[in-house]
């Protein structure tokens, strides 16, 4: 590995070893937990979650429906 400390690099491998990887199969690792969630949000789970903290019933929704503007909205003009 370049431009790597020693130490770090000795760390590296001692890590990859301990999970039975390549070094650099250990840095993929390294890098993807730190920068992908391991749980994604999901926007319907989102919702489902703070209706029920909100305690929405299908009352509520169905005073949010009639309450709602129907009008069609008015196309794009480009220039």
């Amino acid at each position: 590995m370049r431009n790597v400390p020693d130490e770090v690099h000795r760390a590296l491998k001692v890590r990859a070893a301990e999970h039975g990887r390549s070094a650099e199969a250990e840095v993929r690792e390294i890098l993807s937990a730190a920068l992908v969630p391991s749980q994604r949000v999901r926007l319907g789970d989102a919702l489902v979650s703070l209706g029920r903290d909100l305690a929405f019933t299908d009352e509520d929704a169905t005073v949010l429906e009639t309450a709602r503007d129907r009008t069609p909205a008015e196309p794009l003009a480009l220039p």
